[in-house]
């Protein structure tokens, strides 16, 4: 039952991850082209913002309906972790319920809405509204996330007879440096999808429009250059951000969750100073760390730990032995605990996971990077790509970004095994709070309404799947629309004609149908 519940809550919750890190991403940067355009008055950039929009927008209407399963979880197949967390998450979750996602979803209407009926400017602050509402929405998310890796700010209450951890401190819980560092990471690394997006589509059409028998619409060709001009920029910049803050995120991983790290290494004995692994083979899958071969490069982990060359780094063996001391060798003789009840406790993660997820996080933002050194190396002083493979591969290459932002969620959450809630390791064990995920489960559910609800759902979550990928390929192989050109009638204004036409009107209809 335990790892039924938990695929179900792995593929609904990195399925919706998908959509997050573009959400974000995309938004940010079609607000800075609304920009450009209110500032210069380019009919480029009207005809980007538009295009880029509709994508942003058919984006944001399946991440909500798909991130809606996520809090629905919590409470059916999840109680008693509901239960043990809510009094942290409840404050959070609804924070983010009642103040982020109104603020982006409310502006975010009036964006739409709004072309030729307000004025430019205000019409544009609506956008930037709508954007900062979903990076606020991010943080209050991350920092929930971030206390299950790293809680502060609570007690452990045991008055009821059922322990929960109860909030003494908010203000801890939303400055806690996992979500500092995590939110971080996920906004430059949503930056790094978004940029991707533009480089791939923006190189297959300005190759489509140079290989074509046509005069050149050069307003359209400005469109797609300026694309991947900013898209290859912005990744660039990401990649490298993305490494800074993961530096920072690894250093507190080791502070915080020695055993993750390690794992993440397969370092299976203490080593001073560590080194890390390029690529390992042998018994990855059954978690047999004393089995396991690397090929290296010396003194690196150390640094990654320490920030010296010549430091330690504890071994899985050291850790697990370590762990089993201090939390228990076996999991309690306790019904609430499911068929673990009485089991030895395995602290290591799955090797094969750790490991090789750190690696393609790692791999994908490297490729990204790439691509977008390609892409502005080949649009470098007007040129335009006619390169099948490079134009295509870089096309290819838009799922990179989001395949490294799902492996390092994965990581992240896989790694904190067999904990839910992981101990701080900063306070005496007596005071420390934790709760293993086989207490979480909810009592009394059966394995096969677990299964209905993860086959139900892996359908449905299927069908959206082909339902976005279906609309973003038709506008993107329509690209921008004569009806772009010019500025939507009225819009300096506030005010249009009952007749006007507004360009955007045709994507605004498509989005809405999609959402009834």
């Amino acid at each position: 039952m335990l790892e039924i519940a938990r695929w179900q809550f792995g593929i609904t919750t990195v399925y919706h991850f998908l959509m997050v890190p573009l959400t974000i991403g995309l938004g940010l940067l079609v607000a800075v082209m609304h920009t450009m355009w209110v500032r210069t008055g380019r009919a480029e950039w009207l005809r980007m913002t538009r295009f880029w929009g509709r994508i942003y927008l058919i984006n944001f209407v399946l991440g909500v309906a798909t991130g809606l399963v996520q809090e629905f979880q919590f409470g059916l197949a999840w109680s008693a972790y509901s239960r043990f967390v809510g009094d942290v998450f409840g404050s959070v979750l609804a924070l983010e319920a009642l103040l982020a996602f109104f603020l982006e979803s409310t502006f975010l209407g009036l964006w739409i809405f709004g072309w030729g009926r307000i004025p430019k400017k205000l019409h544009l602050a609506t956008l930037w509204a709508a954007v900062i509402g979903s990076i606020i929405s991010a943080y209050f998310i991350i920092a929930a996330n971030s206390w299950m890796q790293h809680p502060v700010g609570v007690v452990l209450d045991t008055s009821s007879g059922e322990p929960r951890a109860r909030q003494v401190d908010f203000f801890a819980v939303m400055t806690n440096n996992t979500a500092l560092a995590a939110f971080s990471h996920a906004i430059v690394a949503s930056l790094m999808v978004a940029g991707g997006l533009l480089v791939g589509v923006g190189l297959w059409h300005l190759r489509k429009r140079a290989l074509a028998d046509r005069p050149r619409d050069e307003v359209d060709h400005q469109v797609w250059r300026r694309s991947v001009r900013v898209g290859g920029y912005v990744s660039l910049a990401a990649f490298a951000l993305v490494a800074l803050t993961g530096d920072w995120q690894g250093k507190l991983m080791y502070q915080q969750q020695p055993l993750k790290m390690s794992s993440a290494e397969a370092l299976c004995e203490t080593e001073a100073p560590a080194s890390f692994s390029l690529f390992a083979f042998s018994k990855l899958g059954s978690n047999e760390c004393d089995d396991v071969h690397s090929i290296t490069i010396p003194y690196i982990l150390s640094f990654l730990a320490h920030s010296d060359f010549s430091s330690p780094v504890p071994g899985v063996n050291e850790l697990q032995e370590q762990y089993a001391d201090t939390y228990g060798a076996t999991y309690p003789d306790d019904p609430s605990y499911g068929d673990k009840a009485g089991e030895p406790i395995d602290y290591t993660p799955v090797l094969a996971v750790t490991y090789w997820g750190f690696r393609l996080m790692i791999g994908m933002g490297a490729v990204s990077a790439g691509v977008a050194a390609y892409a502005l190396w080949a649009t470098r002083r007007g040129r335009v790509p006619t390169s099948r493979i490079g134009v295509y591969g870089s096309l290819a290459a838009v799922g990179a970004p989001f395949v490294g932002n799902a492996a390092g969620w994965i990581f992240t959450e896989m790694g904190r095994q067999p904990f839910v809630v992981y101990p701080n390791p900063d306070v005496p064990v007596s005071e420390q709070v934790y709760f293993f995920t086989a207490q979480a489960v909810s009592p009394g559910i059966s394995a096969a309404e677990v299964w209905t609800s993860l086959i139900t759902l892996g359908v449905l979550y299927g069908a959206l799947a082909v339902i976005e990928l279906g609309l973003i390929t038709r506008f993107v192989r329509k690209g921008v629309t004569d009806g772009d050109t010019t500025p939507t009638p009225g819009v300096g204004t506030g005010a249009a004609p009952d007749d006007a036409p507004r360009a955007d009107d045709d994507a605004s209809d498509d989005v809405l149908q999609f959402a009834h």
